[in-house]
């Protein structure tokens, strides 16, 4: 399941993040990166993936 996260940080940014933590203040951070520029949408998506971060809630 973690390469799938992986390939969708590449690909769809969001969607990563809402995978792994939900509808967090990430998720809305991960948004705004993405729509200022998708670089770092990506870079953020491949840390919430890869640092292994769950959902605080």
């Amino acid at each position: 399941m973690k390469i799938v996260k992986i390939l969708l940080a590449l690909i769809a940014p969001p969607i990563a993040a809402f995978m792994q933590i939900g509808v967090t203040k990430h998720f809305w951070i991960n948004i705004l990166l993405t729509f200022l520029a998708f670089f770092p949408g990506v870079l953020h998506a491949l840390w919430l993936v890869l640092s292994d971060q769950k959902d605080k809630a």
